[in-house]
């Protein structure tokens, strides 16, 4: 059971300001968690496996693929330079 001292104690760790008025409320609340936290030590996982996540879905981004419009296309074919992987080279300005 966490005490009202200790609540206040947690709150001024966490740099946190609990009214005065609603210390005994955010206690009561504060109790009902560490207690679902019991119930939770409580349950059987020893033949559970590890997971990350539970819905079996994998890799579900799209591959990230730089597609030119043909504006840029023609823009880029049309520059005197070098063109590198649709990036036109310049030379260097110091």
């Amino acid at each position: 059971m966490l005490t009202r001292d200790e609540l206040l104690h947690i709150a001024k760790l966490a740099k946190l300001r609990i009214p005065e008025e609603k210390i005994d409320k955010f206690a009561s609340d504060m109790n009902q968690i560490l207690d679902f936290f019991k119930d939770l030590q409580e349950v059987d996982t020893d033949n559970v496996p590890e997971t990350s996540q539970v819905t079996g879905l994998e890799n579900v981004a799209r591959p990230d693929v730089i597609e030119l419009s043909k504006i840029e296309k023609e823009l880029v074919e049309c520059t005197p330079h070098t063109v590198e992987q649709n990036m036109v080279k310049i030379p260097k300005i110091m």
